[in-house]
């Protein structure tokens, strides 16, 4: 239970003067069962301490996509820098002794640490970008691992790293508790709610023409990454122990600065709201009752169009024990959607918070919440969902009821960043369609990749809305977010590598547009394969043609290593994949 950091050592014997032997670095040791990190799983040791690449989840609920991530925790003077992290805390800075008194608690340092990755407050390491242009910096899906954006904070003498989005703070925090031997895994939570109010409950809201309003602080991104971290809770109790939820990414203020957690994962399944830290916003992430609005822009006047409490958290991933496969760890966070267990849980954090007892003059009323609709509707795909094809969608209504329904219907596109925030219209249109009694019809819907490419953000996601005016019934609201898949790239390794040895390497990209791509660049990395970050350039590429780029690589260690290559051109933003190399 010493305090980690840098120690002097010295050796002194009878009455002579002290001599230095240098330095050491003491850090937590998950493998010591007297630790507080202690983790009696070795595989598990070696996956969340040692391992230095990692698999992020992201895309959306109907598709979840998947990238590469080089934490390197070991590599260059990464070490030195996570120590320097927490000399530069507002902690630290405020009172340096009983923050150092304090850096043999792990929750302490988790804590301290989810404030220093982001800009916010204390000229973190990155700063955090969700407009969708990143001029200035760095568009944060263009990061392939930790390494390069913590040498440019040392570099730039700690000025924050331009751009940052949920997963780039979840990856450094992954690296830096690593690091300090602190076993952590990055988690994503699809279908996320930020609740901004503290009412457990999310407001959307949407104009007579189905456009999503930027209004009100709330939102439900398509998905959201943070850490868990596994150590003791003495303040709690240890059935509070274990893995221990920390967030990086400035979303709200906690004790006035952006920071959130640790929030134990056992407490947010038992609704335990009133325990340290920040239960509540992290309950409300994976539990979120959502509520959508109509809203008239003119008279301010809103209506409830539907409300939802099994949309929010789903398909809550993590990179599998040694293996490159998605588990899901949804039941670790709540009992099963929809059953009593799991509607007894959000009733009593909703006591506990208060919110039972106060009259919430912005909730709807309960004959809102009983009004049942005439119609149904649901947009399906009906094609590939890739950059650079046409997306094909039908929209399916059907008529609920005996008679004859008449509704209006006003469709809206939109270009999203994932956190479903809108960034440019792409396509509108309305039909009026009468449905005979129990009908169900089919309208397709196409959109050109002519008409999205210029909008779409390098999240390739767009929002798809359909808002239905029943004629002497209730709106409506049917809406898809669409994930688009960029096209893929291929690594060969040409022969055997071996440490300290030459090996070639071939990177293999087809255009699949009937256009010529340019301003063409490959980056590469991969702990213990390459020092820092390999950057070449490709030349332009015809409609439908081939590029192979060569390259050498001299790997350093032996063992199991990962490849990570990303692929940019004028047309398609990070196109990312990684390959293994057993060295």
């Amino acid at each position: 239970n010493a305090v980690i950091g840098r120690y002097k050592l010295s050796v002194q014997s009878d009455g002579s003067s002290s001599a230095s032997l240098g330095t050491f670095v003491l850090l937590f040791n998950p493998w010591s069962s007297g630790d507080d990190v202690f983790l009696p799983s070795k595989a598990e040791c070696e996956e969340y301490v040692l391992e230095e690449f990692g698999i992020i989840f992201a895309g959306n609920k109907n598709h979840i996509s998947s990238f590469g991530w080089n934490f390197g925790q070991f590599q260059g003077d990464i070490l030195d820098i996570c120590l320097s992290m927490l000399d530069r805390s507002l902690s630290y800075r405020q009172d340096p002794i009983t923050d150092a008194s304090h850096r043999n608690d792990p929750k302490y340092l988790g804590r301290v640490l989810s404030a220093m990755v982001n800009a916010n407050d204390d000229q973190g390491v990155v700063l955090g970008n969700w407009s969708g242009n990143y001029e200035g910096g760095k568009s944060p899906s263009s990061w392939t691992g930790s390494g390069e954006i913590l040498q440019n904070w040392k570099k730039s003498g700690f000025r924050p790293v331009r751009y940052g989005q949920c997963w780039v703070f979840a990856a450094v925090l992954t690296t830096v508790l690593r690091c300090l031997g602190i076993p952590t895994r990055t988690i994503t939570n699809f279908s996320s709610a930020h609740d901004a109010d503290g009412n457990l409950r999310v407001d959307e809201f949407y104009d007579a023409s189905g456009n999503h309003l930027n209004r009100g602080a709330d939102s439900i991104w398509n998905f959201h990454v943070w850490n868990e971290s596994w150590f003791t809770r003495s303040d709690l109790g240890p059935s509070y122990s274990g893995w221990q939820i920390l967030d990086a990414t400035p979303q709200e203020e906690s004790e006035g600065i952006y920071q959130c957690g640790p929030a134990s994962r056992k407490a947010i399944k038992e609704g335990d709201v009133e325990l340290d830290y920040d239960c509540p916003f992290v309950f409300a992430e994976v539990n979120a009752d959502c509520m959508y609005w109509n809203y008239d822009t003119s008279t301010g006047k809103k209506t409830l169009i539907f409300s939802q409490s099994t949309t929010i958290g789903q398909a809550i991933s993590t990179k599998a024990v040694g293996r490159d496969d998605r588990v899901d760890v949804t039941n670790d966070y709540k009992y099963e959607e929809g059953s009593k267990k799991e509607r007894d849980i959000f009733k009593k954090a909703r006591k506990k918070l208060g919110l039972e007892d106060k009259f919430d003059p912005t909730a709807p009323t309960p004959q809102e919440i009983e009004q049942k609709p005439d119609i149904s509707g649901k947009f399906k795909v009906a094609g590939p969902l890739q950059v650079g094809k046409d997306l094909n969608l039908i929209l399916v209504l059907a008529n609920l009821q005996s008679d004859a329904k008449t509704a209006h219907i006003n469709m809206t596109a939109w270009s999203t960043v994932y956190t479903r925030r809108p960034v440019h219209e792409i396509w509108k249109d309305s039909i009026s369609v009468t449905l005979s009694p129990k009908e169900e019809k089919q309208f397709p819907i196409k959109i050109p990749y002519t008409e999205y490419q210029q909008q779409l953000t390098t999240d390739n996601t767009i929002q798809v809305t359909a808002l239905c005016h029943v004629e002497g019934g209730i709106q409506v609201l049917v809406q898809r977010d669409i994930a688009l898949d960029n096209p893929t790239i291929d690594i060969q390794v040409l022969g055997e590598a071996k440490v300290n040895r030459e090996v070639d390497v071939e990177v293999i990209f087809t255009n699949p547009i009937d256009t010529e791509v340019t301003d063409c660049m490959l980056q590469v990395e991969g702990s213990d394969l390459l020092r820092g970050i390999l950057e070449i350039d490709v030349p332009p590429l015809k409609a439908g043609e081939n590029s192979s780029t060569k390259f050498k690589l001299i790997p350093f260690e032996a063992g199991p290593k990962h490849l990570l290559v990303n692929f940019s051109c004028d047309k398609f933003a990070n196109i990312k994949t990684f390959k293994m190399v057993n060295v």
